[in-house]
């Protein structure tokens, strides 16, 4: 799956998730297009037209370009009259319907990389609950932004750094391996979870041939975070779980491969490749 396409099947699922959380009957967004000051809109939700679909809007035009030069949410009860935005679309907003709109933008490290718009199609205030249920909808793209971000620095990291297990690189690189198990069960659409997931997999195999050893998946969770130097209460904190069943699971990862400590298991992980 490319970059765009993860990026488009995650504004899909927010604009589902801001329908349903805010009650308004219509949804569309897009991702900012890489090397230019816009976005292009790729995705629809409950409109009744295509006027929208693919429409690219310019940082500082209309309600959306507003919302990327400001990198702030912003909304208007009647579009089409109101004075705080230009007009540069008004004609494929006219055709669609829509009257009250609000825009909120995905922000990633500081930079717009995308907005999520609802709208109805009659013109009254959209209220504070509506508008932060619309932010919470952004929070979620922008989070699965950050793991795809991270997944190809990681292996970038990696193939950057041949042979250098001992080096600073490659300690980063484990950081990074580590972040990424935690983010991964946090991850709502289950292909790109298993993506994230396959993705440490490729950063762990390069540590040689050793025994077969079978860990469940947060048996690995909890070694991972036990390698970065995490005691049980911060592994705990990390994958939402408690200290006792973190315990738990590092004990039973420990007789599986056949360690008496902490320190003796992460060893053993990375020896059957289970670990970067």
């Amino acid at each position: 799956m490319t970059v765009d396409a993860a990026g488009a099947v995650e504004i899909r699922r927010a604009l589902a998730r801001l329908r349903r959380t805010t009650g308004l009957p219509v949804a569309f967004g897009g991702l900012v297009e890489a090397g230019r000051p816009q976005i292009r809109i790729s995705e629809l939700s409950g409109t009744a037209t295509t006027s929208l679909l693919a429409l690219a809007v310019t940082s500082g035009n209309g309600l959306g370009g507003k919302t990327v030069a400001l990198a702030r949410p912003c909304a208007v009860a009647d579009y089409s009259l109101s004075r705080q935005i230009s007009h540069e679309y008004d004609a494929a907003v006219a055709a669609e319907g829509l009257r009250s709109v609000l825009a909120v933008p995905v922000v990633v490290r500081r930079r717009v990389r995308g907005v999520l718009y609802g709208a109805l199609r009659d013109a009254r205030p959209l209220g504070d609950r509506t508008l932060s249920a619309a932010v919470d909808a952004a929070r979620d793209v922008e989070q699965a932004l950050v793991v795809g971000d991270e997944v190809r620095e990681v292996l970038v990291a990696a193939r950057a750094e041949p042979g250098q297990g001992d080096g600073a690189a490659w300690e980063q690189v484990r950081e990074a391996h580590t972040a990424l198990r935690a983010l991964a069960p946090r991850i709502g659409d289950p292909a790109l979870r298993a993506e994230l997931l396959d993705a440490c997999a490729l950063l762990a195999g390069d540590a040689g041939p050793a025994k077969e050893v079978a860990l469940a998946p947060r048996e690995l969770d909890v070694l991972a975070c036990v390698a970065a130097g995490a005691t049980n209460a911060v592994a705990a904190d990390r994958l939402g779980v408690s200290a006792e069943t973190v315990k738990a699971y590092l004990r039973s990862a420990m007789r599986k491969l056949g360690a008496g400590t902490r320190g003796e298991a992460v060893v053993a992980a990375r020896r059957a490749g289970l670990l970067p």
